[in-house]
């Protein structure tokens, strides 16, 4: 029940602080989503370096793991928006930014959890 509870509080920051992020980034005048993007890529770097320390380590223990990676990056970084705000560049034929926005998320997100994970290589 403590693990439940600690992934409960950890994924209500990190959707605060994602709503927050996206309301003051997402962009109106174009529809491009920054904001989504913008957490989703600093959820990478974060789980990254959570992730590291755990495995490297071992000092951070499996309750705090929950509560900042599966609690907090869960909460924080969002697929079903990004396929939402995909779904929307495509039913109005913005082929472009799907494109760009697919795949910058992609590659900049796995890049962010990897340069997390290199990161940890030197603390």
């Amino acid at each position: 029940m403590k693990q439940l509870i600690l992934v409960f509080i950890g994924g209500g920051i990190g959707s605060s602080l994602r709503y927050w992020i996206s309301k003051h980034l997402n962009s109106a005048e174009t529809g491009i989503p920054y904001g989504t993007m913008t957490a989703n890529i600093i959820g990478s770097f974060i789980i990254g370096i959570i992730l590291g320390l755990f495995f490297k380590h071992n000092s951070i223990s499996q309750n705090t793991v929950l509560f900042l990676a599966t609690g907090f990056c869960g909460g924080f970084t969002t697929f079903s928006t990004f396929a939402y705000e995909n779904h929307v560049f495509l039913r109005s034929g913005d082929f472009l930014h799907f494109a760009l926005y697919t795949m910058g998320s992609f590659i900049i997100g796995f890049a962010a959890v990897f340069g997390g994970m290199y990161l940890v290589k030197f603390l």
